[in-house]
């Protein structure tokens, strides 16, 4: 599994260009990548988008940093070396298509990843329903408030700190998932937070 976190200058990937991607392999968890690049000429910003991720729009728009296409080039060689190739994250979709997207950019004719992946907001989900917990609501909306910070929280894990880091990001998605799915730590950044459900 392909644990992966995307930044970007906004929320649209036809639009908007990663700014930097973190990742880890989920079965060799010590193989991470941590990418940072300049966005495609004619990207947007969103300040929004910058607020989130802490770039600055000079940052983002330095000519010395690698292109998108570099970027994506490095993380398609980093995924089709691990055994198990399934992307996974928090609203994991929002990274898979902005990567395919910076991928026909790029020029690559053969996006390698399936569209499946797996979502620790899903994940979390399940899990607090199998225990008898109700996730938690945002009342506005009436949907589902499980963001990332509730579903660490929830694992034991304090909130992710900001500005999101991409690589910062991957690490929580991996060990929430090792947490979800296995009942078990995974790295050693997270080592001290210890899983709720099994004091409880």
């Amino acid at each position: 599994m392909i644990v992966v976190d995307v930044e970007a200058s906004g929320v649209d990937y036809e639009r908007h260009s990663i700014v930097s991607v973190g990742a880890l392999d989920l079965d060799h968890p010590e193989k991470r990548l941590y990418e940072e690049c300049r966005i495609w000429e004619g990207a947007r910003i969103e300040e929004e988008a910058l607020q989130v991720n802490g770039y600055t729009e000079e940052q983002i728009t330095d000519p010395h940093k690698q292109s998108e296409a570099d970027v994506v080039h490095k993380f398609i060689a980093f995924g089709m070396a691990a055994r198990e190739r399934t992307l996974a994250g928090q609203n994991v979709s929002f990274d898979r298509d902005f990567l395919r997207a910076a991928a026909i950019r790029a020029g690559h004719t053969d996006w390698p990843f399936a569209h499946r992946t797996i979502d620790t907001h899903t994940l979390c989900y399940m899990h607090m329903v199998k225990r008898g917990i109700e996730p938690p609501l945002d009342p506005e909306h009436h949907r589902s408030a499980l963001n990332l910070d509730a579903v660490l929280n929830y694992c034991g894990i304090p909130d992710e700190p900001e500005p999101h880091n991409a690589l910062t990001g991957a690490l929580c998605h991996a060990e929430v998932i090792s947490r979800l799915l296995y009942d078990k730590k995974l790295l050693p950044e997270f080592e001290k937070y210890s899983i709720p459900w099994h004091s409880s």
